[in-house]
């Protein structure tokens, strides 16, 4: 699984297209601006997501980008998978790694399968997260079987700071999420 700067900064550009007011082209510059990213990487970044289809370009004046379906129908692991390798790798887990003589699986090809398993649900998770979700901050923190006080008690631990809103609110500024 590999998420890098190319997966999240199209992710930010896509909901900043999206939070765009009404279905306007949006020009990479006024993306740019707001976000503090550099437009010569958001033309690479849109030359991918246009050839997957996720956006369209429009030429001439009041031209740049838009969505090409609606925001609601498009994961936030098929925009990564646009920009990036693929979220999950199929790799031989033997590769590179030292297999004693058992006759059972080696404890680093079991540890192995634990990553990928990791891997498979962040997949999944990010796969069933739309454009349309972050735009209407409708998320919530999956922490399956914990009780919401022992998932703010995880958050608060290490490096994760700040409070975490575990119901699904919708932003009032946003028209596409007021329907």
């Amino acid at each position: 699984m590999r998420l890098t700067t190319k997966g999240r900064y199209a992710v930010i550009a896509l909901v900043d297209l999206a939070s765009s007011a009404g279905d306007a082209p949006v020009s990479l510059a006024s993306i740019a601006e707001r976000q503090k990213i550099s437009g010569a990487y958001l033309e690479q970044l849109f030359l991918r997501l246009r050839k997957y289809g996720i956006v369209k370009g429009l030429r001439g004046p009041g031209g740049g980008y838009i969505l090409s379906r609606a925001a609601s129908d498009v994961s936030i692991a098929e925009v990564i998978r646009a920009v990036d390798e693929p979220l999950i790798s199929h790799v031989d887990l033997s590769e590179g790694l030292p297999m004693p003589e058992t006759d059972g699986m080696s404890i680093q090809m079991q540890v192995q399968s634990l990553w990928a398993g990791l891997g498979l649900h962040v997949y999944n998770y990010l796969d069933s997260i739309s454009i349309a979700d972050v735009c209407c901050n409708r998320l919530t923190v999956p922490f399956a079987g914990r009780s919401e006080e022992s998932a703010k008690s995880l958050m608060s631990c290490g490096s994760m700071e700040g409070d975490v809103s575990y119901a699904q609110t919708e932003r009032s500024s946003l028209a596409k999420c007021d329907a």
